[in-house]
């Protein structure tokens, strides 16, 4: 069964704590983006050898499985941005409907060993992308199809909060 799309802009996280997993995107740079992710990379580990891994809490609400694939993902696309910041001048990112690729990836039947290589593999590559940001470059442009603009440093904060935001969706 499908969820229903989150379609809420999230780039407010930006200016304020997020009130529900109480992460403060604003204060993070990349290279604390690249810092903090390999603590998170352990907890999505654990999260994903649950028993119970592929079990929804409700209708509603995703698996931790298809939270695990979302977040794989989510590695992927931002290590793409974070890419094309560094490499052109403001570049306009392709749209990512995650809710279809949730759907196109059937991420309800994948494997999750494969998944947890999969993002622990995406997760260490997009920590090191991080990691190689000079300070020179926290100030690059870059900008969503709506209309919303990052900066390399902005991205890091917006990137890093979907993470921690979504282990805090699964109790992790």
């Amino acid at each position: 069964m499908a969820i229903t799309p989150d379609e809420k802009d999230w780039t407010w996280v930006l200016e304020r704590p997020c009130p529900e997993c109480g992460f403060e995107a604003g204060s993070v740079t990349p290279a604390t983006a690249a810092s903090s992710l390999p603590s998170l990379l352990a907890r999505w580990r654990s999260v994903l050898r649950r028993p119970e891994v592929a079990e929804r809490p409700s209708e509603e609400r995703w698996s931790s499985l298809e939270y695990g694939c979302h977040v794989r993902d989510v590695f992927e696309v931002f290590n793409q941005r974070l890419s094309l910041m560094l490499e052109e001048d403001n570049p306009l990112f392709d749209n990512w409907d995650q809710d279809q690729t949730a759907l196109d990836r059937d991420y309800a039947r994948q494997d999750p060993a494969e998944v947890t290589v999969e993002l622990l593999a995406a997760g260490s590559e997009i920590a090191d992308g991080f990691a190689a940001v000079r300070p020179e470059q926290w100030q690059r442009r870059g900008q969503r199809s709506n209309g919303s603009a990052f900066t390399v440093q902005t991205l890091s904060g917006y990137f890093l909060h979907d993470i921690v935001h979504h282990l805090h969706d699964v109790d992790g």
